[in-house]
């Protein structure tokens, strides 16, 4: 049987509940309407989008509801 995991903070070493998802992209890389999707806990939203800020990456942060409502990328 395999057990299902609720979704986790990408925070390196972090297993909080994902509360958001910080949707961005590389414009050097992908056409200006890709997202990918990084969700992070409370304590890690800042410092997350603050890393995509740097690179201006981040496109959008929205509150993370459920894996159904997630973009998939």
């Amino acid at each position: 049987m395999v057990e299902e995991l609720s979704p986790q903070c990408s925070a390196k070493g972090c297993r909080a509940s994902a509360a958001w998802q910080l949707l961005w992209n590389n414009p050097k890389l992908h056409a200006p309407e890709y997202r990918k999707t990084w969700l992070a806990c409370d304590d890690h939203r800042v410092s997350l989008g603050t890393f995509l800020e740097a690179r201006s990456f981040l496109r959008e942060v929205t509150p993370f509801v459920s894996a159904d409502d997630a973009s998939v990328s």
